[in-house]
C-alpha cells in the first residue's frame, strides 16, 4: 500500500471498530485505539470498548493502546503520543499494517500531523486554588488564554482546571517540547445520516443502562475512586455517577445523557470536518 497508516475514524455509534477489524483481517493489520477513554481498565460499558469485536470466525485481531491504565488517572494527550509511538514503530517493524481506529479527533490529528507536546505536572497548590472559582471565572479565564479549539477542555470543572494548568506552566516555566513526524495516513470516514446516528445511540444507550452500566460505575466508586474523578471521564460515568449519589432519578439521568451523547457525536463530527478544513482528505464511507 502507499501509505503507512489507515485511519478509521468517525463520529460515536457510526460502527468504527467493525470497519477497522474487516479491514485488518483482509489485510494483516493491527488495530490501535484512538479513544481517550478506552485506555482504562475497568471502564468497559461506558466506553463501548465490545471486545468481542476484534474476534471473527474465531480469528482474533490484535489491538493496542486499550486498558493500558487504571481507571482514576488521567491519561492525557502527551502519553497518548509516546504511546502511540512505541505501538506503531513495533507493529512497523514486523511488516504488518497499522490501523488507527477512533473517535478522538484531538489523538488522531496529533499523531497522524506530528503535534509538538510537552509533559505538564501536576501542581496541587494550583488546583486547591483554582477550585475555588466558578466554572464560568474558570471558562472565562482558559479563553482568555488559548483559542479554544476543543469545548471539551470546559464539559468539567475538573477539565477546565487542568486545562488552565497546562495553559498557565507554559507561561511560568521553560518547556522541552517533544516533536513527532506527521505520518504519511490514509483516512476513512464512517458516515451515517443524522437520524440514523441518533438511533443507534439511543438505542445503544438503552442497551447499556440494561447490559450493566450501572452496576459498573458503582464497581468503580466502591473500588475507592473518587466521584468527581468519574464525573470527570464525562458522559456515561458523569452522569450515572450522579444518578448514584441521588442528584438525578433514572429519566433525567437517561434523557440528560442521550442528550449529551447527540451532543459529543456532533462535536466529533465538527473536529472532523475542521480537519477537512486544514487539508486532510478523509474518504467518506456511508454505514447504512
Amino acid at each position: 500500500m502507499n501509505h503507512d497508516l489507515i485511519c478509521i475514524l468517525g463520529p460515536t455509534a457510526s460502527g468504527k471498530t467493525k470497519y477497522a477489524v474487516r479491514l485488518a483481517l483482509e489485510t494483516g493489520g493491527e488495530i490501535i485505539s484512538a479513544d481517550s477513554r478506552q485506555v482504562y481498565r475497568g471502564m468497559d460499558i461506558g466506553t463501548g470498548k465490545d471486545l468481542s469485536e476484534y474476534t471473527v470466525n474465531g480469528v482474533k485481531v490484535p489491538y493496542h493502546l486499550i486498558d493500558i491504565a487504571d481507571a482514576g488517572e488521567k491519561y492525557n494527550l502527551f502519553q497518548f503520543q509516546k504511546d502511540f509511538e512505541r505501538v506503531y514503530n513495533d507493529i512497523r517493524s514486523r511488516g504488518r499494517l497499522p490501523i488507527l481506529c477512533g473517535g478522538t479527533g484531538l489523538y488522531i490529528d496529533a499523531v497522524t500531523r506530528g503535534y509538538s507536546l510537552a509533559e505538564v505536572p501536576e501542581n496541587p497548590e494550583l488546583r486547591a486554588e483554582l477550585e475555588k472559582l466558578s466554572m464560568e471565572e474558570l471558562s472565562g479565564r482558559l479563553e482568555g488564554m488559548k483559542k479554544m479549539h476543543n469545548k471539551s477542555d470546559i464539559d468539567s470543572k475538573k477539565r477546565v482546571i487542568r486545562a488552565l494548568e497546562i495553559e498557565i506552566y507554559r507561561q511560568d516555566s521553560p518547556v522541552e517540547y517533544v516533536q513527532t513526524a506527521p505520518i504519511n495516513t490514509r483516512f476513512i470516514g464512517i458516515s451515517v445520516c443524522r437520524e440514523e446516528r441518533l438511533a443507534r445511540i439511543d438505542k445503544r444507550l438503552r442497551e447499556r443502562l440494561e447490559g450493566g452500566m450501572i452496576e459498573e460505575v458503582r464497581r468503580l466508586l466502591d473500588s475507592g475512586i473518587s466521584p468527581d474523578d468519574l464525573i470527570y471521564y464525562g458522559l456515561e460515568y458523569k452522569f450515572v455517577t450522579l444518578f448514584l449519589m441521588g442528584k438525578l432519578t433514572y429519566e433525567q439521568m437517561e434523557r440528560q445523557l442521550a442528550v449529551a451523547i447527540h451532543q459529543f457525536a456532533k462535536r466529533q463530527m465538527t473536529w472532523f470536518r475542521g480537519m477537512e478544513r486544514k487539508g486532510v482528505k478523509i474518504e467518506w464511507v456511508e454505514n447504512r
